[in-house]
């Protein structure tokens, strides 16, 4: 049986989701983080096959969403989209801790994944955290720069006049750089990750993770099966039941490994 726990450490609000047998035992765990003006329990579903593959699930509220709803009209949501990202990358962290604290996972055994602002999430928490054991991005940009000036670009399309000059702006975007993993993809040190992506994507456009995989994956030439981009030719911005799936086996093949090696070094000293 698979139970689900409302719970809280500090401000964040979470689900909690496992097997019933294990529920507070030590288990290898993924942290995964929903999409913009979406909400935690909209991923049960990644939760559910997930528990029943032996994995402990947390999944967050991000700031302003959710249980942590406080009311910001659309434009306002709009406008905090990157104090919300990187309020979340920071409470990856928290949530981290929250979990050793009790037993619940080894800094070893956590693994972090999320859809669109989630995926975005995963790639700056990447950065950040050189404990994450394996990531899984759907939907999301590693290019935190990049997808800023993007954004900005299509508002101004809207015929938005932007309240501040091209410098203020500038000012603002750079301070996204210590999140912003094409920035330093050396960080990355060929941990295991899957990104899945659909080709008609307007929301979050293909075009940039392309081209970081590409221009990045001699970090990974010692280890080539630790990186897998799954393109999906018709899918727009939304992710498809083979990206579900393939979200959860490879958790499946990556997040477990270091507990399998334990096994088999424990049985060696037997």
């Amino acid at each position: 049986m698979i139970n689900v726990a409302m719970q809280k450490t500090g401000a964040i609000s979470f689900l909690h989701v496992c097997e019933a047998q294990s529920f507070s035992k030590t288990k290898p765990t993924v942290i995964f983080i929903h999409g913009f003006q979406s909400v935690k329990e909209n991923n049960l579903h990644y939760a559910y096959l997930l528990a029943e593959k032996g994995f402990r699930v947390i999944l967050p509220d991000c700031l302003h969403h959710g249980n942590r709803d406080s009311g910001l009209k659309n434009h306002e949501m709009m406008q905090a989209f990157w104090e919300i990202v990187v309020q979340t990358v920071h409470e990856i962290d928290i949530l981290k801790k929250h979990l050793i604290e009790e037993g619940l996972a080894l800094e070893t055994d956590i693994g972090v994944a999320g859809t669109s602002m989630g995926g975005i999430v995963t790639f700056g928490a990447l950065k950040r955290y050189p404990w994450i054991k394996a990531a899984v991005s759907l939907m999301g940009c590693p290019s935190y720069q990049e997808f800023a000036r993007y954004k900005v670009q299509k508002v101004l399309e809207t015929g938005f006049i932007l309240p501040f000059s091209e410098e203020q702006l500038e000012a603002y975007i750079s301070k996204l750089e210590p999140y912003d993993l094409a920035a330093d993809p050396a960080t990355l040190n060929a941990r295991p990750l899957l990104c899945w992506h659909g080709k008609q994507d307007k929301e979050v456009p293909i075009n940039p993770l392309l081209t970081f995989v590409k221009a990045n994956k001699g970090y990974y030439k010692n280890k080539p099966n630790n990186i897998k981009v799954l393109v999906d030719e018709h899918a727009d911005h939304k992710v498809s039941r083979e990206g579900v799936l393939a979200t959860v086996n490879w958790f499946a093949n990556h997040l477990q490994q270091s507990e399998k090696e334990r096994y088999h070094a424990g049985s060696t000293k037997g």
